[in-house]
């Protein structure tokens, strides 16, 4: 039986319509796909950056007054170019550490991992978990971080780093005799066994010790270090470390493992290694530090950051004389990978570079 053409008609122009709509769907579901590509970097991060604030910023912080401080500052700026940003992370671990699934499924350094007995130990006889009464209680908070760089060395900046509410240093990077340049406070100061001060006399008074574990036995040495034990077995440990810290249990604290992990895996793309210490997959303890105080603080100012290998004969830190070009491969670390993340902040004005060593010339 035929058709009619009317009926032939409407049925080509109903399959002409699907077919038209099915083309239009398909490209647009792929230009979206090309747009978030050329928006977005692999990690998350905008391509496109810069330090201008974003207008919902420029409302928000417009009507402060000028050296005023910006509440939610680095946190607004980190989320305008990485969306995925969740502020909420402690910087230290406290007795409900368990809350933190992100970091109950990892072994050290990414996580706590069969560590859970040993981290009760050592919390039950520290008894605090913040900055202290009087810096938990501020409405807004600025701090720095200072990095051991060369780069310090003569610039002065020792009233600027001190003019911050929390200034947080790593491991046994000097004060006494550097102020001028270093600054005289220290709120806090991050470390590892290995990297800790040695010498009692150097510690500065009033000043929190902070462990960043990167292995399970750094929670014993901590254990060791706040029951003044002995230490009974220093195998595992890359080099020599500190036998004693002279600091009140209530002066200790354990920073949270979820900064490494958010550092290595989020932020710079480290490979992931099934979430175990591997080659190349370990950021510096200064990009950790940055990062806490990106969750915790509403402004961040970083100093002494940045290596300059054109200059192989600057000094490679400000306290010593070796030079910069005693810097090779790292096992551990991806420098030149962890340099385009710091980048990346100091591009979108999400931290400010004192020393102007992470961008050099090329911000």
């Amino acid at each position: 039986m035929r058709m009619k053409p009317t009926r032939n008609l409407v049925l080509g122009l109903c399959s002409m319509l699907v077919l038209g709509f099915l083309y239009y769907s398909s490209g647009r579901l792929h230009l979206r796909g090309w747009g978030q590509k050329s928006l977005y970097d692999k990690q998350g991060f905008l391509l496109r950056l810069n330090s201008s604030l974003p207008l919902e910023l420029m409302y928000k912080y417009g009507n402060l007054s000028k050296g005023a401080c910006k509440p939610d500052y680095a946190a607004a700026k980190m989320t305008a170019i990485y969306p995925k940003f969740s502020k909420p992370a402690p910087m230290f671990l406290d007795t409900n550490f368990r809350r933190f699934s992100k970091i109950g499924n990892f072994y050290p350094p990414f996580g706590i991992k069969l560590q859970e007995k040993m981290i009760n130990i050592i919390l039950t006889a520290t008894k605090n978990y913040g900055l202290g009464a009087e810096l938990d209680s501020l409405s807004c908070k600025r701090c720095v971080v200072v990095g051991n760089g060369g780069i310090l060395a003569n610039r002065s900046l020792g009233p600027t780093i001190d003019e911050h509410d929390v200034v947080a240093r790593l491991n046994e990077a000097p004060v006494r005799g550097y102020e001028k340049d270093v600054g005289s406070r220290t709120t806090l100061r991050i470390t590892y066994p290995e990297g800790a001060i040695q010498r009692a006399e150097r510690y500065e008074a009033d000043s929190l010790f902070v462990l960043s574990a990167f292995k399970s036995l750094d929670f014993k040495w901590l254990r060791s270090m706040i029951f003044n034990e002995k230490l009974r077995n220093a195998d595992g440990f890359w080099k020599s470390v500190a036998r004693h810290v002279p600091r009140e249990p209530s002066e200790v604290r354990i920073l949270n493992p979820y900064f490494i992990q958010e550092a290595a895996f989020k932020f710079i793309g480290l490979p992931h290694n099934n979430g175990q210490m591997g080659r190349g997959n370990i950021p510096t303890l200064g990009t950790v530090a940055i990062t806490m105080a990106l969750h915790n603080c509403d402004e961040v100012a970083v100093a002494g950051f940045g290596y300059n290998m054109s200059t192989p004969h600057a000094p490679l830190h400000y306290y010593e004389k070796i030079r910069m070009s005693a810097i090779k491969e790292s096992w551990t670390h991806n420098i030149s990978k962890e340099k385009e993340f710091l980048i990346k902040l100091v591009k979108a004005g999400v931290i400010k570079d004192l020393t102007g060593g992470i961008c050099g010339s090329g911000c």
